[in-house]
Order: C-alpha cells, then sequence, then structure tokens
C-alpha cells in the first residue's frame, strides 16, 4: 500500500448491520477518515476491497460464508493490499493468534470507546501495529497453551538497557512519536532501536515484540 498522504479510506465489515452503522457513525465523524464502504462477510470484503481501494478494513472475526481471519489472508495478499485492523469479542480469544498469523495489523475490542477506536484506525493506517493491552495478555496465554514459543529463558535477555524501555513502550501500545516524546529520543531514533530489537528477537512486527515482552514480565514474576 502506498504511503497515506491524505484521507484515511476505510472499509467496514461485519455481518451484523447495526454494528456497522454504529462504527461509520463513529470513523465519518472523525477529521481525515472517510467510510467508502461496507461488507457483511469476509468475501464481499475482499470483492469491496478489489473494488474501493480502502486504506484499512476494519473486520469482525466471526461472519459467515468467509471469516474475517480468511478474509484477512486474501486481503493482505490481494493487489492493493490494505491494513487490516479485526474486531475481536471476548469469547473469540482462540481466533487472535489465527489472525495476527494470517496478516492483521491490529485487534481491538467490540466495545473499545469511540476515540480510541478513532486513534487506532489512525496508527493501523499509517503502519503502527495496534492492540488492546488486555487483548496481549489473552495473546500470550494463547500462545502459551498452542505451545507457541514457550521457555524459561528471558526472550529480552539480548536487548541494551535502552532497547529494553522501547520494548516496554512498545508492550504499552505508544506509536513511535509517542515513545520518542516519552524517552527524550528522535523519532527516527526510536525506529532505529526498533529494527535492531527485531532483528535480535529474530520477529517483524510490533505484536510479536509486545507478545516477548509480556513473557519476559511472566518470566520475571515466576522466578
Amino acid at each position: 500500500m502506498a504511503e497515506l498522504t491524505g484521507t484515511i479510506r476505510v472499509l467496514l465489515v461485519d455481518d451484523e448491520s447495526l454494528m456497522r452503522t454504529g462504527l461509520r457513525l463513529i470513523l465519518d465523524g472523525a477529521a481525515g477518515i472517510d467510510v467508502v464502504g461496507e461488507a457483511a462477510d469476509g468475501a464481499d470484503a475482499v470483492r469491496q476491497a478489489s473494488r474501493l481501494a480502502p486504506d484499512l478494513v476494519l473486520t469482525d472475526i466471526r461472519m459467515p460464508v468467509c471469516d474475517g481471519i480468511d478474509a484477512t489472508r486474501r486481503l493482505r495478499h490481494a493487489a492493493t493490499s490494505p491494513r487490516v485492523l479485526v474486531l475481536t469479542a471476548f469469547d473469540t480469544d482462540d481466533f487472535i493468534l489465527d489472525a495476527l498469523d494470517a496478516g492483521a495489523d491490529g485487534f481491538l475490542l467490540k466495545d473499545t470507546p469511540p476515540d480510541e477506536l478513532v486513534h487506532a484506525v489512525r496508527q493501523a493506517a499509517a503502519g503502527t501495529m495496534t492492540i488492546a493491552p488486555s487483548v496481549l495478555r489473552r495473546l500470550v496465554s494463547v500462545a502459551t497453551r498452542r505451545g507457541h514459543r514457550t521457555t524459561t529463558v528471558d526472550p529480552l535477555a539480548g536487548l541494551s538497557d535502552r532497547e529494553h524501555e522501547v520494548a516496554e513502550r512498545v508492550a504499552e501500545g505508544l506509536s513511535n512519536a509517542q515513545i520518542a516524546q516519552d524517552l527524550f529520543l528522535s523519532v527516527p531514533t526510536v525506529k532505529t532501536h526498533i529494527g535492531r530489537i527485531f532483528t535480535k528477537l529474530g520477529i517483524d512486527s510490533r505484536v510479536l515484540l509486545a507478545i516477548r515482552v509480556l513473557e519476559s514480565r511472566q518470566n520475571s514474576s515466576a522466578r
């Protein structure tokens, strides 16, 4: 997807029309965001995305015909390759990791306050991974249950003190600009630190980094 230079074009995907209406009211009322279309299932979302070329798709997980996970996978491999922000409910824990593996750019709970939803859409459209803190904790639980990289070794052991500070703030959901302000660094310096962290940990996303941070915290508390 090309770098955003103007209004964020959003496609809403949910099989509940009331949910789509509520999301449209919130997002269309926010500056710099334009809801360009709606879809009631994942298959229609893929068709609509091909026609409308949205910057971001905001999708539910559980839907008929084609669920949000399969839709995410297909959208990320499409020519337009929009960002994908997944809406999840408390009864869909087992699907969160699948959505991450499919290429989702973030996860939000369906009861996310309107201002946080708007912020998350802007962050995700700009390429910053967005994930609710409660979803992060559940991601670690799901990953542990499935046997994803569980170890007694601190996963952050190879990081410098500064890289630890940056990693912790990524896990809190802060953007590069917010991390830079918090640590009195420049944004390019923050990006450099995150790049080095990714290389050291062998990962390629902020969500995976956040999972490593939470694994590190759990290891520390268990000692």
